[in-house]
C-alpha cells in the first residue's frame, strides 16, 4: 500500500470499542485544523464508528483503506467553528430503563453481533451500527426506541442518526451494557 502523507498516526490496533474513538478524539486535539490524521485499527466496527464520530464532531472523514487485518482510517481536522461535537439530547440511565422496561419496550442493541450473542437485554433487537442505515426501515417511527451499546458512545451516534431520519422518540441508554445489572439473555445454539 502506498503511504498517504499524514500529520499524525494513531495506533489503535488490538483495541475494541470505544477505545479507537477515545484515542482518535484525544489525538485530534494535538493537530491543527486542516491537518490529516491516520488511525490504525483492527476492530471491524471502527470504520462505522470513526466515520460517524467524525461527522458528529464536524471533522472530515476521508476514507478507510484495508491492509490485511489493519484498517487505516483517514480524517481531516476541521476548524474550531466546525467542531462542536453534538450529543443526542435524550438519554436514560441503565437503572431507569430497567425499572420501566416492559414487554412492548423497543430496545435496539447496536453492538457487533458477537457482543449481542453472548449478553444482551432480554427482548432487545440486534441492529449493528454499521447496518443501521440500511435496516432503519425495520423500525417504527412512532415507537419510543431505546438504543444501547457497550459504553453509550456508539448508541449516541446511532440515536443521532435515527433522529436525523425522522425518528422523534429515540433515547440513548447510558452507560450501556458495560454496567448493565438488569436481566439479560444470550443466544443458545
Amino acid at each position: 500500500m502506498d503511504a498517504i502523507k499524514t500529520n499524525k498516526t494513531v495506533d489503535a490496533k488490538g483495541l475494541a470499542c470505544p477505545m479507537p474513538i477515545v484515542r482518535t478524539k484525544k489525538a485530534m486535539k494535538d493537530i491543527e485544523p486542516g491537518q490529516v490524521m491516520e488511525v490504525q485499527a483492527t476492530d471491524k466496527g471502527s470504520k462505522a464508528d470513526i466515520e460517524a464520530w467524525a461527522k458528529s464532531a464536524g471533522h472530515q472523514y476521508l476514507g478507510t483503506l484495508e491492509d490485511g487485518e489493519v484498517l487505516h482510517h483517514y480524517l481531516r481536522k476541521s476548524s474550531e467553528e466546525e467542531t462542536i461535537e453534538k450529543k443526542h439530547p435524550h438519554t436514560i440511565t441503565n437503572e431507569a430503563l430497567e425499572a420501566s422496561i416492559a414487554e412492548d419496550t423497543v430496545v435496539i442493541d447496536v453492538r457487533e453481533p458477537a457482543e449481542y450473542a453472548f449478553n444482551h437485554i432480554a427482548g432487545a433487537v440486534s441492529l449493528p451500527f454499521e447496518e443501521l442505515e440500511e435496516r432503519m426501515n425495520e423500525l417504527n417511527k412512532e415507537d419510543t426506541i431505546y438504543v444501547v451499546c457497550r459504553t453509550g458512545n456508539r448508541s449516541d451516534l446511532a440515536a443521532q442518526k435515527l433522529a436525523q431520519n425522522g425518528f422523534e422518540h429515540v433515547i440513548n441508554v447510558v452507560p450501556g451494557m458495560s454496567a448493565w445489572n438488569g436481566g439479560t439473555a444470550a443466544l443458545n445454539h
